[in-house]
């Protein structure tokens, strides 16, 4: 779903961050944020370097704009990378990345916890401290109880809250009975979540598990009052623990926060609460977030993806314009899933068909050409710790092979061709241009790909994302994006290639791709100390995967993004997927 990376993120930086044991950073309680350099000048990726804008100004709107609607703003029922992001304005995880440019925005910095996680000495145990005098916007104490309630709301109702990764279900101690979660339970309690105090919460694992402190950064752990928890309608009253709370939500329409008064500053060394009003406005198009974007009307485009084609043309016609630029990586990929649970990509040698049809080039175009991604072979991205270079489906130029392509449709016992079904978000022109591009070059050897749109706030719950319909609708073929929930190869990996993550509603591996020596792969890797050995695991996964053919890397993607002048404290943060970081963004105006 989510998350990554930065511009030409060198694997021995990347691995620098990376948690290896867990153990506590003295530093990590500091406000590291202050430390990032700061600047007011401008030039063309200069939020990837520093702070651009950088100012504690208070006042004014903040004004967000997107194309569609969110999968949820619930911060429990939500995986899309640019809601992860804006939920840390009203929501704290006991963990987050340092708001900073660069390769110190993969940081992890203590947040709702006061320090990273307390491992025990078998890596089974997980220990963290919430910071003394956190508060809600009611005023209300926040507790230790209610970071496990988020857990147990977000990871055990899988038919409320669909949406979210499922990470802690499947790394924590069953329980003697299994748990059916808060909604259906209320007398029952999940075990492997303690909180002996107030301040206090101990997970226990199946087993060790080196990237923990990762895990809990996603919003899973922003605390819940389970009193005041209302299910799947909760997105229309969340309580905040961040710096700002909701002054009005209205679905598919605009969301309004204002400050939290019970936030108090002491408690948070990351957050500045600059402005007076934070507005962010759904189901805009995307010409029009460009132009508001151009005249500083709107200080950002929420979801991060970068401008339109058009818009992008324009500006890179005009020095001036270029010069407010961001374009960075941000360990995402961009892909077509291929479903094997829908024939006749059942077989193997149907699904390498359609990985010598495709023009990669000709993708890569329609997407905007290199300045939105290099054209990609495998599935782990460069700037992702355990990638190596191969390339298993190697045509000239990048640019499809129908003799190979032919071959491989005769030995599927499909050399007459087909009809299947290709599927890609409303919102997303680019994605569309893509898949056109991809219905083309399959066109030519005879495989018929009819493209069916549908909206990207239910595209993971509703279509691509629930494997009976894509069964029931003969959808073979699926669009999609990818970036790492944390900077590992676990964080990239696990939740599209392990067979065990596959949900019937909210799932990310939409080739239902249930491999044994896949999963045990992502096992191995979950358990070993050794960073080095972990990620030659995750180049295996890498290689396995690609060998059954069910993912089309089309390109490691990159965020084209424009900074208004308006905007302050502007940082291309890699933890986002090069988007730039939320948290603290202000107004000139």
């Amino acid at each position: 779903m989510r998350r990554s990376r930065t511009v030409a993120l060198t694997a021995a930086a990347a691995a620098a961050v990376l948690v290896v044991t867990g153990c506590s950073s003295s530093s990590k309680g500091s406000d590291t944020s202050s430390s990032a350099s700061g600047s007011t000048a401008g030039g063309a990726d200069a939020a990837t370097k520093s702070i651009v804008n950088a100012s504690d100004k208070k006042g004014g709107t903040v004004t967000y704009e997107m194309k569609g609607t969110p999968d949820s703003l619930d911060p429990g029922n939500t995986y899309y990378a640019y809601i992860y992001n804006f939920s840390r304005l009203y929501g704290r995880p006991l963990t987050t990345f340092n708001p900073a440019p660069g390769e110190d925005g993969n940081k992890l910095v203590p947040d709702l916890a006061e320090s990273m996680g307390q491992p025990s000495a078998d890596g089974l145990t997980w220990t963290y401290k919430l910071r003394a005098g956190l508060k809600y916007d009611d005023g209300t104490p926040i507790t230790s109880k209610d970071v496990k309630y988020a857990v147990e709301r977000s990871n055990f109702a899988p038919d409320v809250n669909s949406n979210g990764p499922t990470y802690f279900h499947d790394l924590l101690v069953d329980n003697p009975t299994p748990y059916q979660g808060p909604y259906k339970d209320k007398t029952g309690d999940l075990k492997s979540i303690e909180t002996p105090d107030d301040l206090t919460i101990v997970f226990h694992l199946q087993h060790p598990f080196a990237d923990f402190d990762y895990l809990v950064s996603a919003p899973q752990t922003v605390p819940v009052p389970q009193a005041k928890d209302t299910g799947a309608d909760y997105v229309k009253h969340v309580v905040a623990s961040g710096a700002y709370k909701f002054e009005s939500y209205e679905d598919g329409k605009q969301a309004v926060l204002v400050p939290n008064t019970n936030w108090d500053k002491s408690t948070d060394p990351i957050r500045k609460q600059l402005a007076d009003k934070i507005v962010l406005k759904m189901n805009i198009d995307q010409a029009t977030i460009d132009k508001d974007l151009l005249a500083g009307n709107a200080q950002v485009d929420l979801v991060g993806g970068g401008v339109d084609p058009q818009t992008q043309a324009q500006i890179l016609r005009d020095p001036k314009l270029k010069a407010k630029t961001d374009n960075a990586y941000g360990g995402r990929l961009v892909y077509m899933a291929i479903n094997t649970q829908v024939a006749p990509f059942d077989n193997l040698d149907c699904r390498k068909a359609v990985q010598f049809a495709i023009d990669k080039v000709s993708v890569q175009t329609a997407e905007g050409g290199p300045i939105r991604g290099q054209i990609a072979n495998t599935v782990l991205p460069p700037d992702i710790p355990g990638h190596q270079d191969f390339n298993l489906y190697e045509t000239k130029d990048n640019k499809g092979d129908e003799a190979k392509a032919k071959d491989a449709l005769k030995a599927c016992g499909k050399d007459g061709g087909f009809n299947t079904v290709l599927t890609a978000r409303t919102e997303r022109a680019t994605e569309i241009a893509a898949a056109t591009s991809i219905q083309a070059a399959l066109k030519k050897v005879g495989i018929n790909a009819e493209i069916q749109q549908f909206p990207q706030g239910k595209y993971l719950t509703d279509s691509a994302g629930a494997p009976q319909f894509t069964k029931d609708h003969n959808i073979g073929l699926m669009m999609m994006q990818w970036g790492a929930d944390w900077p590992t190869g676990y964080g990239f990996l696990q939740q599209i290639v392990d067979g065990r993550a596959i949900k019937p509603s909210g799932n990310s591996n939409l080739a239902s791709l249930n491999d044994p020596e896949v999963n045990k792969l992502i096992d191995d890797a979950a358990v070993n100390p050794d960073k080095a050995a972990r990620e030659k695991i995750y180049a295996q996964i890498d290689k396995k995967v690609m060998e059954q053919a069910v993912y089309v890397p089309l390109t490691d993607f990159k965020v084209f993004l424009y900074r208004p002048d308006s905007a302050t404290n502007l940082a291309s943060n890699p933890a986002w997927s090069g988007e730039y970081d939320y948290l603290n963004i202000g107004t000139t105006k």
